[in-house]
């Protein structure tokens, strides 16, 4: 079973694409969800961010707070690298699990950094990009988050460029017209990466 790499920008629409290759027959394990998993109350990663950053970043609720860690690795690159020392091989060995025990016609791996980070791409057989006009990223991010416009741009500009991920990426999907728009790309896209 072959997989895909799926990325795109903060509010391009990852999800909504997953959503419909999922409903088409693809598996998918989405390592957003994974990092969120590990990072709540009792989660694989938590006790690691807990020594690593203190109990400020612990949230009432026991999990990790993460509007006060975005604020701190926003403006502390080392801060982002400790973080990331701590959740990218814990992300990686879940999604490793979740690809092993994955079934469908072929497995979409949602990345959201995943040409930053390069931490996948040496097991995905193609990447596929989510793209939408960035006004349009904002106003989504915007609205699904809460965050303030001028946080979801400061969010994009630690992401590579539409531009960029567009060069890198084998195959793109455009999202940033009508709705019914995406599901015929993603029907072909199903039928290229069915036939593997």
């Amino acid at each position: 079973m072959i997989a895909i790499g799926l990325t795109g920008g903060i509010g391009s629409g990852k999800s909504t694409v997953a959503a419909r290759l999922a409903a088409l027959g693809a598996a998918v394990v989405d390592t957003d969800e994974i990092s969120h998993s590990i990072t709540r109350a009792g989660g694989a990663a938590l006790e690691a961010v807990r020594t690593a950053f203190g109990e400020r970043f612990i949230g009432a609720d026991g999990a990790l707070d993460r509007e006060a860690m975005r604020e701190l690795v926003f403006e502390d690159p080392a801060a982002r690298s400790r973080l990331e020392a701590i959740l990218h091989p814990a992300i990686r060995e879940a999604a490793e699990k979740a690809l092993a025990a994955a079934r469908g016609d072929y497995v979409v791996v949602v990345v959201p950094l995943l040409f930053e980070t390069r931490g996948f791409l040496d097991r995905v057989a193609r990447t596929l990009a989510v793209d939408c006009p960035e006004e349009l990223q904002v106003e989504r991010a915007s609205k699904r988050s809460g965050l303030a416009p001028g946080r979801v741009r400061a969010i994009m500009a630690a992401q590579w460029p539409r531009w960029r991920r567009l060069q890198a990426a084998d195959d793109v999907v455009w999202n940033g017209g009508e709705p019914a728009g995406l599901a015929p790309q993603c029907e072909r896209l199903h039928v290229r990466y069915r036939a593997g």
